[in-house]
């Protein structure tokens, strides 16, 4: 996602620099192509991450780790409410 937010920045203020609004000369000189450059890299990431499954595997890791913290949370109260009635 960083690397998404990245070329869309790169992006504006390529625009920016283009329309005159934004005067930095290194942005000025820069060529397009690495503009597109980064959207590409990133499509190519995204398209690496869904195939092999990556985006899903960690979500699925964080659901389950989630369950986890609330079964202990849930263990928890059980043993202290057990413990005050006796």
């Amino acid at each position: 996602m960083w690397l998404l937010t990245i070329a869309a920045v790169l992006a504006v203020c390529k625009v920016l620099a283009f329309l005159g609004m934004l005067e930095v000369a290194w942005l000025v000189a820069l060529s397009w192509w690495w503009v597109i450059g980064a959207f590409v890299l990133t499509a190519a990431w995204f398209a690496y991450a869904d195939h092999s499954g990556l985006s899903s595997r960690k979500a699925m890791e964080q659901l389950a780790q989630r369950k986890q913290d609330r079964l202990e949370a849930q263990r928890d109260l059980l043993r202290n409410r057990t413990r005050r009635k006796r």
